[in-house]
């Protein structure tokens, strides 16, 4: 062999292993990111191409049943009796307020069609600038009750070291505290996946011990009326149902955050089914609990309340079902304001966006457990949010009629070069249906820390859930014709 061919056969293979090269560094390229349990997931709100979709409506039965296995349900169903309502109206209350479900889960159809996140999907309906404030909200309204649960968790773990013999104190309190972000964390860092494991795997635990406290507390319910109570009044029942379906409709900016990764073959039929029932069946079984709890005893200190109506042995099984509780319930909102935190244009990961959120998380929990209690203004506060958060439902569920859950996906994400882009970013539709809607809200509010100039003349009635109608309503009327479903170019 001449050192001429010797040159041109080492040329050839050199080209060859390049090639090769290339070939195996493109294919790693377009490996599909897989949603995997226990992996951190990579995907934010980019949308989910079709190769990495996976799952069924089934898996959202178990999201929004085991998401609502929570305390909260009982505390609920315990205010409603409080208003003046005898067990069965309570009752009947907490049954059809978990009909709200069936909205809650239609919400999601349009993650399905799109592959990505409620708040970036409604942009179509508010413009992306108009999109923005609601953005902010949300997410302090996530974060918010999250640090609701989490301070009701670790109360609830502290009280349950005590009683099995670990000592209390600031200690006990702070370990507590740690071990009650660290389970919410852990979840939500993972990512999608790991969040349907957990709520799916807590849920059969969860439901056990919560189905053995019904079974506990329905048997000695008072069925009767209240001893010299008179009628609730308008008042009473409007105050029962601003109760129940805060919780619901809470839920609203992010019900396409759990479907975008289902495929796009998957019947809206069942997902609409699965995700409502979940939700249904958890919310009302724990808010009749509360309601047959509150007719027996005082449940002014719900989980005192509660707790005394159950045997001794129940009692540190119960305690651990309400840390469960707020642990699952934290974790679907923890990972959603961190979807929430890339819409608002925080330019890092979800995994690293996750982070802002569990420290703010682990902040405000800390000054609620051991600086100043200021548990009860935040709800206060977080309950004054519906005036905006039920209109804005209002506007969102309309807007996806309209468009029958088609949308320029490109667009959602092409900001100012997008076709949602409207007038300097603002869709004067869907921002006067808004305000419309607060409008209306603000006026028939009844909270402590507003009370609106139109309840009085109502009756002491709260009204502000009828602001998401009233909102829905005038989009329908200023966009039914200007509002098309999306149809891709063949």
């Amino acid at each position: 062999m001449t050192q001429q061919d010797a040159t041109r056969d080492a040329t050839q293979d050199a080209t060859r292993d390049a090639r090769q090269d290339a070939t195996r560094d493109s294919a790693r390229d377009t490996t599909p990111d897989v949603d995997e349990v226990f992996r951190v997931e990579t995907h934010g709100i980019d949308p989910i191409p079709d190769a990495e979709r996976h799952g069924g409506a089934q898996d959202l039965f178990w999201l929004w049943f085991g998401s609502n296995l929570t305390f909260t349900y009982v505390i609920n169903g315990a205010l409603a009796v409080a208003f003046g309502l005898s067990f069965w109206q309570a009752t009947a209350v907490v049954v059809i307020s978990g009909l709200s479900f069936f909205a809650v889960s239609a919400a999601g159809l349009s993650g399905i069609r799109t592959g990505t996140a409620t708040l970036v999907i409604s942009r179509a309906a508010f413009g992306v600038r108009g999109n923005f404030p609601a953005g902010v909200l949300n997410w302090v309204v996530s974060i918010g009750y999250t640090i609701v649960n989490t301070v009701v968790g670790t109360l609830a773990l502290e009280v349950f070291f005590a009683e099995v013999g670990l000592g209390e104190g600031a200690a006990v309190r702070a370990l507590a505290l740690g071990i009650t972000l660290a389970l919410t964390f852990a979840v939500a860092m993972w990512g999608h996946a790991t969040v349907q494991f957990a709520e799916r795997w807590m849920a059969y635990v969860l439901a056990l011990g919560f189905g053995a406290l019904l079974v506990f507390l329905l048997p000695g319910a008072e069925t009767g009326a209240p001893a010299g109570a008179g009628a609730p009044g308008l008042s009473g029942w409007s105050l029962a149902f601003v109760v129940m379906l805060a919780g619901p409709f809470s839920y609203l900016p992010m019900p396409a955050d759990y479907t975008r990764y289902l495929p796009r073959t998957t019947s809206l039929k069942s997902i609409t089914w699965m995700g409502a029932l979940g939700g249904f069946v958890s919310s009302v079984a724990l808010g009749v609990a509360g309601v047959a709890a509150a007719t027996q005893t005082d449940m002014t200190d719900a989980v005192a309340g509660a707790e005394s109506l159950l045997p001794g042995w129940f009692k540190p099984v119960f305690l651990a079902l309400v840390l469960g509780g707020s642990v699952t319930n934290s974790i679907i909102t923890l990972y959603s304001s961190s979807l929430n935190l890339q819409v608002l244009g925080i330019p890092w990961s979800r995994a690293r966006a996750i982070v802002i959120s569990a420290a703010v998380t682990a902040a405000g929990s800390l000054a609620a457990l051991f600086l100043t209690d200021f548990t009860t203004s935040l709800l206060s506060f977080l309950s004054l949010l519906i005036i905006v958060f039920a209109p804005w439902g209002g506007v969102f569920l309309a807007d996806m009629l309209l468009r029958r859950c088609r949308y320029d996906c490109d667009a959602l994400h092409a900001g100012s070069a997008g076709a949602y882009w409207y007038r300097a970013g603002y869709h004067p539709a869907g921002m006067a249906a808004l305000l419309a809607g607060m409008a209306f809200a603000a006026l028939t509010c009844d909270s402590e820390l507003w009370t609106g100039p139109l309840v009085a003349p109502l009756g002491g009635a709260d009204l502000t859930l009828l602001g998401s109608v009233v909102s829905a309503l005038t989009y329908w009327a200023l966009a039914a014709r200007r509002v098309p479903a999306y149809a891709p170019a063949v």
